[in-house]
């Protein structure tokens, strides 16, 4: 097995897009109870069962999550929200974090980490953004609607994978300059790693 990439601080330039069709970026809200994951035309999400905790939990969730992200080309995963310290099975949730990143490596798929903040400023063009926003600017800016019991969560995976795209040079929208520089502090890959799969 080949060292996965070692993640970096990229300069605020986006690639210059490449001939041939466009990598698979696929953006994963990672949440116990409702993971939202999204790529350029489709969005889903994984939810468990109230009763469903510990192991079991994250086998499932681990089982789920892995049959989206097998075939990326870059996975784009929003870092955790410290302003919410409090919540229940926040242990649990770092774990979450952990074992898709290490599952990532092992599987040689290039990963970025945005903090949710960053996500809010480059989507909807604020840093605390509520989630109506969120959808707000998906629909005015990408022309998509979220509706349903994970719509919050599946326009949270569709904005990460929106980012990714954006930072790889093939935006999927135009947006303002001010909001795609924000991408420059997230955690990135070496920009061949993802291109060159």
């Amino acid at each position: 097995m080949t060292t996965a990439p070692t993640l970096f601080t990229p300069e605020v330039t986006a690639a210059t897009p490449a001939a041939g069709p466009r990598p698979l970026v696929i953006g994963a809200d990672l949440s116990l109870r409702s993971t939202g994951i999204g790529s350029a035309d489709w969005t889903d999400h994984v939810r468990t069962k109230p009763t469903m905790t510990g192991h079991p939990r994250l086998d499932y969730l681990m089982q789920e999550i892995g049959s989206f992200l097998r075939n990326a080309d870059l996975v784009v995963l929003e870092g955790p929200s410290y302003g919410h310290a409090g919540q229940g099975g926040h242990e649990e949730l770092a774990g979450l974090r952990v074992m898709v990143r290490h599952w990532l490596w092992r599987h040689e798929i290039p990963y970025a980490v945005v903090p949710p903040s960053t996500l809010k400023l480059f989507f909807a063009g604020h840093g605390q953004a509520a989630k109506s926003l969120m959808r707000g600017a998906a629909e005015r800016l990408y022309g998509r609607t979220f509706e349903g019991p994970a719509a919050n969560d599946e326009c949270d995976g569709f904005a990460l994978a929106a980012a990714g795209y954006a930072w790889l040079g093939c935006p999927l929208a135009e947006i303002p300059e001010r909001q795609n520089a924000a991408l420059a502090g997230c955690q990135w890959p070496d920009r061949e790693a993802v291109t060159a799969r």
